[in-house]
């Protein structure tokens, strides 16, 4: 079974709940999430004042999770966060692991 990394980027205002719905799943090991600014030409998302700033607020997640899984979460995210606006990329996880010092 493949390993992958799967994004998601959502608005702040979608965070709590999201995080939430993740940490209630048991096929989800964990997670990371960080504040990250959006630039991109879809402007008619964007608020008057992202449009003056050149960039929107969004919040990164990120999940190691095998493929299998990844696309589960995926269809779950599907139905559960319809028109949420998020944003998603999967990727292959070439490696990974803990170092021990």
């Amino acid at each position: 079974m493949s390993d992958t990394v799967l994004y998601l980027v959502i608005p702040p205002r979608a965070e709590d709940l999201l995080t939430e719905w993740l940490l209630e799943r048991e096929d989800v090991p964990g997670f990371t999430s960080l504040p990250v600014s959006g630039h991109g030409s879809s402007e008619s998302s964007m608020s008057l004042a992202e449009q003056v700033a050149g960039r929107s607020r969004r919040v990164l997640f990120m999940l190691h999770l095998p493929l299998s899984v990844a696309e589960a979460l995926l269809a779950a995210l599907a139905e559960e966060f319809r028109g949420g606006d998020l944003h998603y990329w999967l990727v292959p996880s070439l490696k990974a692991g803990r170092l021990n010092a």
